[in-house]
This record gives C-alpha cells, structure tokens and sequence, in this order.
C-alpha cells in the first residue's frame, strides 16, 4: 500500500473520530437519541403548521430522550391547550411540557 494511501485512510478515520465521537457524547444523548428528537420535533412541528387553529402561532418546539418542551405566545387557552394535544399525538413523544403564554 502506498504512503499516500495510508495517509489518506488516517485522516479519514481521524476526520470521522473528531465528527461523530463528540456527537456521541452531545448532552449525554448517543446519536440515536439525537437523532430520535429531532425527528420527533420535526414531526410536532408540522403537525403543529399543519393545524389550521395554530399553525399561525409563533411556538418553539425543543426534545429531549422524548420530552417535548413548548413555548412561545398564543392567543388563547384552547389554542394553547390544542398545541399540547397535537404535540402529545405525535409518534415518539414521551411527555409534552409547556410555557406557552396566553396574549390576545
């Protein structure tokens, strides 16, 4: 095998140690469970845009290991209270917390 080959296979093994072993370590989560919340998020959020009594509202959607946190404003309490449920439809979510505020 050629020097430069070997080089190039270092580096790549480097490359892939410095990209993924911090990712694996990223608020005590393995890539999986990182990978699990944003799709999780992704998934509240678009059913969240899609409803048509909130998909106007400005609502913040984080995960963590399962945990959907909301914020932001609403208008209402049945808005809000719409948003928790939509949220707690959603495939993977293991609890809703919420700090939504209630704004005419």
């Amino acid at each position: 095998m050629s020097e430069r080959l070997v080089l190039h296979r270092h580096f790549a093994l480097a490359l892939v140690v410095l990209v993924v072993l911090p990712l694996t370590f990223a608020c005590g989560q393995s890539i999986d469970e990182t990978i699990d919340d944003a799709t999780i998020t992704a998934r509240v959020k678009t059913a969240l845009l899609n409803d048509p009594q909130v998909g106007r509202m400005k609502i913040d959607v984080d995960t963590t290991q399962g945990v959907v946190t909301m914020s932001g404003t609403v208008k209402s309490e049945a808005e809000a209270a719409r948003a928790i449920q939509l949220a707690k439809q959603a495939r993977g979510v293991k609890d809703v917390k919420s700090t939504l505020q209630v704004s005419p």
